[in-house]
């Protein structure tokens, strides 16, 4: 019950807007995508975007070659602005905004993925995954108690998170039968996407729509039904190729028992949440304040506990230390390569040939399909970069195509790509591409159904 409770209070905020609203109205690019300058800065983006999407043969990081592109991009930008007669003051006001945006959601983040580390550190997560190894589930239950399972958690954790530690138990009892590995690591991909999509804690396509002011808090729950088909469409053809067999026994230890102070955690993560509402709501400052607040207290009581147990060992620096950087750097490389673009014009002249002219909502079933190629986050800042004018139901179908697309191919989110790395090529590209057909499915039946409900 207090896992279920937690889940829903931690649906209940998302950071507001970093910068204000006439920041955006007044913001102005230099309109020079034609240049020779300005082409080689496109070129440096594609070229490090192409080292992301091979991390998987390369085990180059994801976050290295943004964070270079990021640097040389802006570097351009800035030498055109020159050229151009563009005040330091502009250029630098230009830069500001980007680096607003991403601390604001940066330190939001950091505090999240520190509290996720330390319930999983006071074995939250590991009691979970011992309770469903010892149920002894068939397959066929296995694949959808973990499948639900992911959709919740991810929308609370992010679906990197849901998907690993979930994917740790299909890993775990379907040891020996890589045909159900194979699909439970699909069916956990396009679980933890769609549980992400319709909560505005569950990932960060959600969490720029709503800092960005687009919509409201709770209008993301309007695609809490579309998400639910988005997951079940492509899981019910999964559903009929799992083996109707009982997994082998385990000689693992499943006697996991939480560690002293885990429900404490647990709760302060719950309070955390709260107070940054209480920030935002009331204070009227930004709610990473809060988060911050939040970890104040955790690294507080994380000191109490090496007081009182004597043979524990809790350091809350080593759950910063273990935040997603990989993850948070790449986010850095995506909003300064992406603003740097948007800087120099490209962003306008993209809006211009997709929503202008093929539609809002062709535009943004499109993003969707691009999210299944490149990740979902650039794809989603450039879309909020661009000032587009669509009302509430154009940018919900927005998040959630964002959100759900990478669900088509293995490297179109950041759980497909890290259950590459960690299933010992049980999962793969081509095992995940044979059910692309069937997800596509899924992803066209909850865009319509999204229509039906809320269009």
């Amino acid at each position: 019950m207090l896992r279920l409770l937690l889940i829903f209070a931690s649906l209940l905020f998302l950071p507001e807007m970093a910068m204000a609203e006439e920041y955006k109205e007044d913001f102005t690019n230099l309109g020079l995508t034609g240049t020779e300058r300005g082409i080689y800065t496109v070129l440096i983006f594609i070229i490090a975007y192409g080292f992301v999407m091979a991390e998987e043969f390369t085990g180059l990081r994801k976050s290295k070659p943004v964070i270079l592109a990021a640097g040389i991009i802006w570097a351009h930008a800035a030498i055109l602005a020159r050229d151009a007669g563009v005040s330091v003051e502009q250029l630098h006001e230009a830069f500001e905004y980007n680096l607003a945006e991403f601390a604001a959601l940066m330190l939001f983040l950091l505090v999240a993925m520190t509290y996720i580390n330390a319930m999983a550190e006071r074995n939250v997560f590991e009691v979970l995954r011992s309770w469903m190894i010892r149920k002894k589930f068939s397959y066929k239950q296995l694949f959808w108690v973990t499948g639900i399972i992911t959709f919740f958690l991810s929308a609370v954790a992010d679906n990197l998170t849901s998907a690993l530690l979930v994917g740790a138990v299909v890993m775990a009892v379907g040891k020996g039968n890589d045909k159900f590995v194979a699909i439970g690591l699909v069916n956990l991909v396009v679980a933890a996407n769609a549980g992400g999509a319709f909560s505005p804690f569950g990932d960060i396509t959600t969490l720029m729509v709503w800092q960005a002011g687009y919509a409201e808090f709770f209008d993301f729950f309007a695609l809490f039904i579309p998400s639910v088909v988005n997951y079940v469409v492509p899981a019910a053809f999964m559903y009929m190729a799992i083996p109707d067999e009982q997994p082998a026994a385990t000689k693992e230890d499943v006697a996991a028992v939480l560690k002293p102070g885990a429900i404490q955690v647990c709760v302060l993560f719950l309070l955390t949440i709260v107070t940054a509402v209480c920030f935002k709501q009331f204070l009227h400052l930004p709610p990473f304040m809060g988060m911050m607040v939040g970890l104040s207290i955790l690294m507080i009581y994380g000191f109490s506990i090496n007081k009182l147990y004597s043979d524990e060992s809790f350091d809350i620096f080593d759950k910063v230390r273990d935040a997603e950087w990989d993850t948070l750097f790449f986010f850095f490389g995506v909003v300064f390569a992406v603003g740097g673009l948007g800087y120099i014009g490209y962003l306008e002249l993209l809006s211009g040939a997709m929503y202008e002219g093929l539609g809002d909502t062709t535009a943004n079933v499109f993003v969707g399909i691009i999210s299944a190629i490149v990740d979902n986050i650039p794809v989603m800042f450039a879309v909020l970069n661009m000032n587009l004018d669509m009302d509430l139901y154009q940018w919900l179908l927005a998040t959630l195509t964002a959100g759900t697309g990478g669900s088509m191919l293995s490297v179109g989110s950041a759980a497909g790509v890290a259950l590459m790395g960690t299933s010992n090529h049980k999962y793969t590209f081509f095992s995940h591409m044979k059910w692309t057909p069937y997800i596509a499915i899924g992803y066209f039946a909850s865009i319509f159904t999204h229509y039906l409900i809320n269009g």
